[in-house]
């Protein structure tokens, strides 16, 4: 447990930061974000190794034409590494650190300390390798705060039009196979609740479309029957209880997010939220449109948590490459919803 912040923190809630796998990016894409920190509110508390990320300072300052953050005057909750770790040679002993990380800085949050959690990313193996079972980080923190499960949001907005993309899953990180006995009509059903009401901070009539599970939505159970024998039927349940909401499908997957393309690009007319029923169904869409502007947020937590939109990067860690700009949408969105 790393020492805990001065009583004049503790009073001022403000963003705390958990720097992920210290063998990846994350405490690189802190540093070059918080360098461009521009927000009138305190900067954030990092929770992790301090001499570690003065080290991976003083190293990127020589390879990265990015600035940096001083971490001389950032304000570090100091969880030291039991051993020092390379860039790129992650190992049950990052996981474990980034393991650590985590849970102090959702304590903090938990706590009072912290308005919202932003994390970096972490490698879910060496999770694993260091005895750490959990599907993500999302997982974790939903049992740190005692709720059965928490929902993975993705938002970001178009610098090109400022409209605002919001994809929800209905399941996350389960093999594919596992889908469709995951989905049932009281999980679809929480979920739009979930969508509706994250949807609602932006407009009070919002526009909700859900894609289908099979290719071209089931076409009338020919391809599929899971969308004729109860999603249908489900989606016409929740938009009766909600008949201030538009609600749309379910659609043919490999359409639905087509006016989500157009009003990114130019504005326009697009549901203002889209509920995918698997992973990459949503992440896929998600990620072609808005790699570097997506954050992922958990809903359903006691306190709000972003995430950038993108993995370890081990084979660029320490080189200087790594963007920042997803942690920089992680960074204001927490601070903008939180």
């Amino acid at each position: 447990m790393g020492d805990p912040p001065s009583d004049s923190n503790a009073k001022r809630p403000r963003l705390i930061v958990s720097l992920g796998d210290p063998a990846g990016i994350g405490g690189e894409v802190v540093l070059k974000a918080l360098a461009r920190w521009s927000s009138e509110a305190e900067p954030p508390l990092l929770v992790g190794c301090r001499r570690w990320l003065e080290e991976s300072y003083q190293h990127l300052k020589g390879c990265s034409e990015a600035p940096l953050a001083d971490p001389a005057e950032l304000d570090v909750l100091d969880c030291p590494l039991e051993q020092p770790v390379r860039p790129g040679a992650p190992s049950a002993l990052s996981g474990d650190a980034s393991f650590r990380w985590l849970t102090e800085a959702a304590l903090l949050v938990q706590g009072g300390s912290g308005k919202a959690l932003v994390t970096a990313p972490i490698a879910k193996q060496h999770w694993h390798a260091a005895g750490h079972d959990y599907p993500g980080q999302t997982e974790r923190l939903a049992e740190l705060a005692g709720v059965q499960e928490a929902s993975m949001l993705f938002t970001a907005r178009s610098p090109q039009s400022g409209w605002r993309l919001n994809t929800l899953l209905a399941t996350t990180h389960i093999p594919l196979k596992q889908v469709p006995q995951a989905l049932n009509r009281e999980r679809v059903l929480a979920k739009l609740d979930v969508l509706l009401n994250f949807c609602r901070r932006f407009r009070p009539d919002p526009t909700l479309a859900v894609a289908g599970l099979n290719p071209h939505a089931g076409e009338a159970g020919r391809l599929g029957q899971e969308e004729a024998t109860w999603l249908e039927a489900t989606l016409q349940d929740w938009a009766a209880r909600n008949p201030d909401v538009r609600l749309l499908g379910p659609l043919p997957p490999d359409t639905c997010w087509i006016s989500a393309g157009l009003a990114w690009r130019q504005g326009g007319d697009a549901p203002d939220g889209f509920l995918a029923l698997y992973h990459d169904q949503g992440l896929i869409p998600v990620k072609l449109l808005a790699f570097d502007q997506a954050v992922n947020t958990s809903l359903g937590l006691p306190f709000l948590r972003t995430s950038p939109d993108h993995g370890t990067g081990f084979d660029i860690a320490g080189r200087g490459l790594a963007r920042s700009e997803s942690m920089v949408a992680a960074l204001e969105a927490a601070q903008e919803l939180g």
